[in-house]
């Protein structure tokens, strides 16, 4: 069935990761063993006090209903009592925090409220793709700015400044995303400093996504835009339940931050949804007010594995520099197989050494120097990936060759390569 006629769809570029998505489901039912380092999906459990609070609330009847759509009342309290003691910041649960189906869902919505067609919003690229593609689909126009790998405010701000300045019309939006999913960076509070004092300047909106808030590496926990004094004037964040609790397919989130940009996210998400299965937010509410063991738990375990990869990756003479945040590893492609880009690099990896990555191109044409690695397998599996990858990288010219002779789509047993 062809959709190209339909003009939203028209506007969305080809989705790269289908590719190795398929690669992965013919070499699943060809019984290879690949080992899945692409998707960021937590393969831990959700913790049990929230899993058993999820099961209490849904064993009563009254909670099988139509939910609060702006999100109930308690989980909004809660979501303000994080925002408290992790940033220092007082909010209003009633007119300053929503309740969202996941940050994504979150930003897509916000993009439908404020978004008239042909409005231009900013956006970093290499990014999530809902970030550029959900104003896109509302009907807007996207400005990136280039952000390949790690970028200090020195730079970040003269591209800003041009974006703005060669952009017509003039921008209403920008859209953060620290610590970053792809390239993992994160920034500090003057970085949020210089471009919330600009963005006023300009009568521009903030639009922040800080779901990997919660797994970070170093001793200073990243800030939210939201602490810069005049933040909140033109600034709106999106934190997510997903990586934090491990609780991704549960589909919960908040948007926190301007009482203006709350509201028409309420408005619209009045009309389009009921809000999560109350039973699954009366279990969020429990998770934010519970024991945080569990959180440094993840963090933890995000870390040790962090450290065999890299520590691993590099003895295999793959350069990759240490994420200092976000479960992801933001890997430039070595230089012998630089010519082929990610996608390509991707394919390879999968068809050659049974391990699945993300093509950068898939986060935008800047990330095409480089692959996200995920690091959703446990230390066992990052371990024999490694060795996998050791051998396509042992002899480059081999394994470009394998792949230009037509082996690129298809998954080759490791020992045939020998």
């Amino acid at each position: 069935m062809d959709d190209s006629e339909f003009h939203r769809i028209k506007r969305l570029p080809p989705y790269v990761f289908a590719e190795v998505n398929a690669m992965k489901a013919r070499a699943r039912a060809a019984s290879q063993d690949v080992i899945d380092l692409g998707m960021g999906n937590p393969d831990q459990p959700t913790p049990a006090h929230i899993v058993a609070k999820l099961a209490e609330a849904a064993a009563n009847p009254r909670t099988h209903g139509y939910s609060n759509s702006r999100g109930i009342p308690g989980l909004r309290r809660a979501q303000a009592a994080y925002y408290a003691r992790r940033f220092g910041v007082e909010l209003d649960p009633e007119s300053e925090i929503i309740v969202t189906l996941g940050s994504k869902e979150g930003l897509a919505n916000l993009a439908q409220a404020i978004t008239s067609p042909g409005d231009v919003i900013m956006a970093p690229n290499p990014s999530y793709p809902i970030h550029p593609y959900g104003f896109m689909i509302a009907g807007g126009s996207i400005r990136h700015i280039p952000v390949p790998g790690q970028i200090t405010i020195d730079e970040f701000m003269p591209a800003l400044e041009h974006a703005v300045r060669h952009s017509v019309p003039k921008p209403i939006a920008l859209v953060l995303n620290y610590p970053s999913n792809p390239t993992a960076q994160v920034v500090d509070l003057e970085f949020y400093r210089q471009v919330v004092d600009f963005c006023r300047r300009q009568n521009i909106w903030i639009l922040s996504d800080l779901a990997y808030s919660e797994i970070y590496f170093d001793d200073v926990p990243p800030p939210s835009v939201l602490q810069v004094p005049g933040g909140r004037e033109i600034a709106i964040e999106f934190t997510s339940m997903s990586k934090t609790y491990s609780m991704a397919g549960w589909r919960i989130g908040f948007a926190a931050g301007n009482k203006r940009l709350i509201h028409a996210l309420t408005r619209i998400k009045s009309y389009l949804d009921y809000g999560a299965f109350t039973p699954i937010q009366v279990a969020a509410t429990a998770a934010l007010n519970g024991p945080q063991d569990c959180v440094a738990e993840a963090r933890a375990l995000y870390k040790e594995r962090r450290d065999v990869l890299i520590e691993g990756i590099q003895g295999a003479g793959w350069d990759i520099p240490s994420p200092p945040a976000s479960m992801f590893a933001w890997a430039p492609i070595p230089e012998p197989f630089g010519k082929l880009g990610s996608l390509a690099f991707s394919k390879l990896l999968l068809s050659q050494a049974n391990v699945a990555v993300s093509p950068g191109v898939g986060f935008g044409e800047y990330g095409d120097t480089h692959v996200r690695i995920a690091m959703v397998e446990n230390k066992h599996r990052i371990r024999q990936a490694i060795r996998n990858i050791k051998v396509v990288l042992a002899d480059p010219e081999r394994s470009i060759d394998l792949y230009l002779r037509g082996l690129g789509d298809n998954v080759t047993p490791l020992k045939a390569r020998a």
